[in-house]
């Protein structure tokens, strides 16, 4: 049986809780992760109360101690790690006045959805070496590529404004820049232990009500997709829907 752990996973609407169900349908084993224990604890058994495989954890990828009992508990009970999503991030809206962003909500945002990925992918290394099978889904977006006809940051609007709601997102977008980076970085020291690194954009996903966007179970589907990735498949891209996206 394998072994996944999505991180983010806190909110049942979000795109982490549906990715770890499609995960545990698969037949998996799936650590449910989230910032709040009690909320790990509630959204798993949810899912256990549909008959899938799932455990909560407590992880927040900014805290280190809290990474390493996360990567303790998974090696204590499964001994490696077949799949890991990194999934939690933080969107901020950075408010821009006379051209001046908020620069310590973007150093949060770099903590949690750059510096925090970093951080769990190193330490989850050994597990997934373990595996001999591993693979790292990243949960990108079309706001970091530079050419996404949509929401690129050569087709869209500087930090002031953006196409997305007409809110500023400058500084996520950066943040998704640097993750697809990171992804690549990682896909080539990884690949001599047979881990396979990709990013994924799962698209405008409405995680929220009345939000814009399509289902969130399309865009967990496409994230669960390069879980999947056979071992001679691609490493070091960039996904939506299993087509390759321009970096």
């Amino acid at each position: 049986m394998k072994t996944a752990l999505v991180t983010g996973a806190g909110r049942r609407e979000g795109i982490g809780f549906e990715t770890v169900r499609q995960l545990a349908q698969q037949g998996m084993q799936v650590f449910l992760s989230a910032r709040s224990v009690e909320k790990a604890q509630q959204l798993a058994q949810v899912l256990r109360d549909e008959g899938l495989n799932v455990s909560a954890l407590q992880l927040d990828t900014t805290d280190p101690e809290s990474v390493t009992q996360a990567v303790r508990r998974i090696e204590e009970q499964s001994g490696r790690l077949d799949v890991l999503i990194n999934n939690a991030a933080i969107m901020a809206f950075t408010p821009v006045t006379d051209f001046r962003t908020d620069l310590d909500a973007v150093r949060q945002q770099f903590e949690a959805n750059l510096i925090g990925t970093w951080r769990l992918s190193q330490e989850c290394f050994p597990l997934l070496q373990a595996s001999g099978d591993g693979r790292i889904v990243n949960v990108s977006s079309g706001a970091g590529s530079f050419w996404d006809p949509d929401f690129g940051l050569v087709n869209n609007p500087g930090f002031e404004m953006s196409k997305f709601g007409d809110v500023p997102i400058g500084s996520y977008a950066l943040t998704k820049l640097a993750l697809n980076g990171l992804t690549i970085k990682l896909a080539k020291d990884f690949n001599k232990a047979g881990i396979l690194v990709n990013s994924v954009c799962p698209g405008l996903v409405a995680t929220y009500p009345n939000s814009p966007g399509r289902p969130v179970e399309d865009g967990a589907r496409s994230v669960v997709w390069a879980a999947n990735i056979p071992a001679t498949g691609p490493t070091g891209l960039f996904f939506r829907d299993g087509k390759q996206l321009p970096w």
